[in-house]
C-alpha cells in the first residue's frame, strides 16, 4: 500500500475518533449527568476511541498479511506506541505553555498534531510492522 494513502487513512480515523471522544465527553457530561467529573468522561472517551483506533489500524491503516504478533502482543505494543505518542505531545503542550507562552488552547491543537504524528510512526515501526 502507497504511504500517501495510509497517512489518508489514519487521517481519516484519526478524526473520527475526535468525533467519538467528543460525542462520549458531551453524553457523559451533558445528557447521562456525571455531575461534571469531567475526568471520567475523559478516561471512557478515550477508551472507547482507542478501541475505535486499534481495530481500524489493525485492519485497514496497517493490514499485515504476516502474522508474527499474536493479537495480544499487538494490543500491548499498540499500547505502548499510544504511551509513547501521548508523551510526545504532552512534553510539547509543556513547551509551548510553559516555555513560549503560547496559548493554552492553540498548544492543545497544535499537540493534536504531534500526537497524530508519534502515533502513526510509532504503530507503523512497532505494533503493525
Amino acid at each position: 500500500m502507497k504511504e500517501s494513502v495510509r497517512i489518508f487513512r489514519f487521517i481519516v480515523i484519526g478524526t473520527m475518533n475526535a468525533i467519538i471522544m467528543a460525542l462520549v465527553v458531551w453524553l457523559m457530561m451533558r445528557e447521562i449527568s456525571f455531575d461534571g467529573d469531567y475526568m471520567v468522561a475523559n478516561i471512557t472517551a478515550y477508551l472507547i476511541a482507542q478501541i475505535h483506533n486499534f481495530i481500524w489500524c489493525k485492519y485497514w491503516i496497517f493490514p499485515v498479511e504476516n502474522k508474527k504478533n499474536s493479537l495480544w502482543k499487538q494490543i500491548l505494543l499498540f499500547c505502548s506506541a499510544f504511551g509513547l505518542a501521548y508523551t510526545a505531545q504532552f512534553l510539547f503542550l509543556i513547551l509551548l505553555v510553559e516555555g513560549l507562552d503560547v496559548n493554552e488552547y492553540l498548544a492543545q491543537f497544535l499537540g493534536l498534531f504531534i500526537y497524530g504524528g508519534a502515533n502513526f510512526l510509532a504503530n507503523k515501526k512497532l505494533t503493525f510492522q
